[in-house]
């Protein structure tokens, strides 16, 4: 995979991190954003243990001379088995799809405060120095996201607390664990708010998908079957910030190795409605549709999107892949799954 560095970073480096050659461990790793994280840190060369919930036949993607285990980590012995040795880990893994998931199954997600907190005890039980937390948008404060020209969100916006009701919840519950980790027990706790993360293998279909590979799939099958519609989900002037994958793992990877110890927003600025969300994958396919609103349908909160101004501060960086570039690799990705057998498909890396 290649990875987009975007310049120079200016990262203040905490000199007690010990992990550079240590064992790192994924979990989630058969998932969109642990699948890749993991082969960044294969090219790193880095010892990895990769952790899901999953057969790995179901993995999205894995990567040779890493270890990989089908563990569930809502039981605290499958997190005792993946944290053991490691010197960092990455905790990616939750139950969690976009807002057609998200605002139907809130029980579901709730449950994934389990694995943060059995893990947070196992890592630290591991003697391990440094212990990763993939946060969410979600847990920002409602009342600040109800116009489509809302203000970025800055991190400070997370209080008075009123998150997305159940994921959010989990999301912000897990924060606050990793804080107090940090505060009674020592553990190198680091936290990011992801912000609308996409880009090649990840979910397309069947109901975890997020806006950007829902647009894909909708627009691909709509030209493969003759079709000149497509149903868009709220009246499409709902605004959204989209991360591309390579931003993501790149803000990962900076925010693990530095002192930032507050969580931290790492997203993009470019803030677009779905219905230019949806041009830019027109203009990608070259073709136009019809748009047939639903307007019953989940779409979240009005307006969000990424404030970056912490994040240069602290790390001199900031998620800068244009929407479109990364669009268009998602967009390629997709049509291949849904059109070529499984042996001719080409590497997206």
């Amino acid at each position: 995979m290649t990875i987009r560095e975007g310049g120079s970073v200016h990262v203040p480096f905490d000199d007690s991190m010990t992990t550079t050659n240590g064992l790192a461990v994924v979990t989630g790793a058969g998932g969109f954003i642990g699948g890749h994280l993991v082969g960044r840190l294969r090219k790193e060369g880095r010892r990895v243990r990769a952790v899901d919930v999953k057969p790995l036949s179901d993995w999205y993607q894995t990567f040779d001379g890493v270890d990989n285990r089908q563990l569930d980590l809502r039981e605290r012995a499958s997190c005792d088995a993946a944290a053991g040795g490691a010197s960092e880990v990455y905790n990616l893994a939750c139950d969690m799809g976009g807002m057609g998931f998200i605002e139907t199954h809130k029980a579901e997600c709730m449950i994934s405060v389990l694995i943060n907190t059995q893990m947070l005890m196992a890592v630290r039980d591991a003697g391990a120095s440094r212990f990763f937390f993939s946060s969410s948008a979600c847990v920002y404060a409602a009342d600040r996201q109800t116009r489509a020209d809302a203000a970025p969100l800055r991190e400070t916006d997370a209080y008075p607390a009123m998150p997305e009701d159940g994921y959010g919840w989990e999301k912000l519950f897990g924060e606050r664990m990793c804080r107090h980790f940090r505060e009674d027990f020592g553990l190198e706790t680091r936290v990011a708010r992801y912000h609308n993360v996409y880009g090649p293998y990840g979910t397309y279909d069947g109901g975890r998908e997020k806006a950007p590979a829902a647009v894909c799939r909708k627009v691909i099958a709509a030209q493969l079957a003759g079709e000149r519609d497509i149903e868009v989900w709220g009246d499409g002037e709902q605004t959204r910030s989209f991360m591309y994958i390579d931003d993501c793992l790149h803000g990962t990877l900076a925010l693990m190795n530095s002192a930032v110890r507050e969580p931290i927003n790492i997203g993009s600025s470019e803030l677009v409605t779905i219905n230019q969300l949806i041009d830019i994958v027109e203009q990608i396919a070259g073709t136009k549709l019809r748009r047939r609103y639903k307007l019953d349908a989940p779409k979240g909160v009005r307006g969000r999107c990424s404030d970056n101004t912490l994040i240069m501060e602290m790390l001199g960086w900031a998620p800068s892949i244009r929407l479109r570039d990364g669009m268009e690799k998602t967009y390629r990705w997709i049509y291949d799954q849904m059109t070529t057998p499984a042996a001719q498909r080409r590497a997206y890396v």
